[in-house]
């Protein structure tokens, strides 16, 4: 598995060195949402607002690791329904479905540089944050935050497994990536507090994974709530997890069997 990995790896790093400028694009956008939001915040701070008490009481801190962190979930949710489709255009996803293969090993295959990238770009924010615009961040967090990014990948890569599985049989037209991403920015607590909305609407961001990965986030790197409400954070993260992947694994395996017994397994 190690082995086929570094490959799928390879293959992609040289896919994408061959696009340097959108590679070169990519990391400038990183920094002019970064600064809009810089002076964004500036307007905000003007005065105390209590919706962001707890977590330092300024707005900057707070939105760069919802921007930050969301654009490495988004990409758990985008990564494999997008590797599918790409393999599907250039026609080898049937040359590797074909081969011994697992399809577990796939699935890891065809994520890995896009969320290693995805780290890097997490890590290229705070770097903006912390050394050109003071953000304080809370280094003992650290451990914890990497904890809570691991249960979000799981719980985010499933249901990019479900939306891969949507490609696989319809080629185009993802309706799970398109929903969740637009339901988990809008309730999610991406640019704001989620206390800011009705209280009809805080129940309904309690069903996405997005709105306890980016508070636990924010609980351990800005350092403000205690350990007992991030610990309640990450196990509703576990739950999702243990819920999502085992579904999104028997989604995919089962549009695999339907593609090859439709016969648009080739099809795209």
């Amino acid at each position: 598995m190690l082995s086929k990995s570094i490959r799928f790896f390879k293959k992609d790093f040289l896919i994408q060195k061959s696009y340097k400028l959108s590679f070169i694009l990519s990391f400038f956008s990183i920094f002019t949402s970064v600064t809009t939001f810089y002076f964004i915040a500036r307007v905000f701070d003007k005065g105390s607002n209590p919706y962001l008490d707890s977590y330092g009481g300024q707005y900057f801190p707070f939105v760069l690791i919802g921007i930050a962190f969301s654009d490495f979930l988004f990409m758990g949710l985008k990564t494999f329904s997008s590797a599918i489709r790409n393999e599907q255009l250039t026609g080898t996803l049937g040359a590797i479905l074909i081969t011994p293969t697992k399809l577990s090993n796939i699935l890891v295959g065809t994520s890995i540089w896009d969320f290693g990238f995805a780290s890097f770009r997490v890590f290229v924010y705070l770097l903006l944050g912390v050394g050109i615009f003071g953000v304080s961040i809370n280094l003992s967090g650290l451990a914890a935050a990497l904890v809570i990014l691991l249960l979000t990948v799981v719980s985010f890569s499933g249901l990019g497994i479900i939306a891969g599985s949507f490609i696989m049989v319809f080629k185009k037209g993802d309706p799970v990536t398109w929903a969740f991403s637009g339901i988990s920015a809008l309730l999610g607590g991406v640019y704001y507090p989620v206390a800011v909305l009705p209280d009809y609407l805080q129940k309904l961001s309690r069903l996405l994974p997005i709105t306890y990965s980016l508070r636990a986030m924010r609980m351990a790197l800005l350092g403000k709530l205690p350990f007992e409400r991030l610990m309640e954070n990450a196990l509703m993260l576990v739950l999702f997890s243990v819920i999502i992947l085992p579904l999104s694994i028997m989604c995919f395996n089962y549009s695999v069997k339907k593609a090859k017994i439709d016969g648009t397994l080739l099809q795209y």
